[in-house]
């Protein structure tokens, strides 16, 4: 999680741009997307099932105990170094970094799936 390379990620970022136009007197909204990853978007449920499986073999939890829904502390009794290399697995599962303030506020599979899901890098 090298400073350099997160800068260097974030140089090639490409954010969606929104103008808009006016034809013949009418405004129109244009949207153009600049994903990296054009149309091969994760589908949200291989992201759910991934998750889950990154979940599940992680060695303190008990797999059956592991739902969309699961909260790594309150239901699978993780502690906050727990959390930390879960979400360290799910960047590698993925192929993305996750900064720290964000990687903070994943404390559920519900948000670690939102957060994969809504990433216009993750593979």
């Amino acid at each position: 999680m090298a400073g350099s390379l997160r800068s260097s990620i974030l140089r090639h970022l490409r954010v969606p741009i929104s103008r808009t136009l006016t034809l013949n007197g009418s405004k129109l909204a244009a949207v153009r997307s600049m994903s990296s990853h054009g149309d091969d978007h994760l589908d949200k449920q291989e992201v759910i099932d991934r998750v889950l499986d990154v979940v599940k073999s992680f060695p303190k939890v008990d797999p059956s105990k592991v739902t969309p829904d699961v909260h790594f502390e309150k239901d699978l009794t993780l502690d906050s170094l727990d959390k930390v290399e879960i979400v360290m697995a799910l960047e590698e599962e993925f192929k993305l970094e996750i900064p720290d303030n964000e990687a903070d506020k994943i404390d559920s599979c519900t948000l670690a799936i939102e957060y994969i899901y809504n990433h216009p890098m993750a593979g």
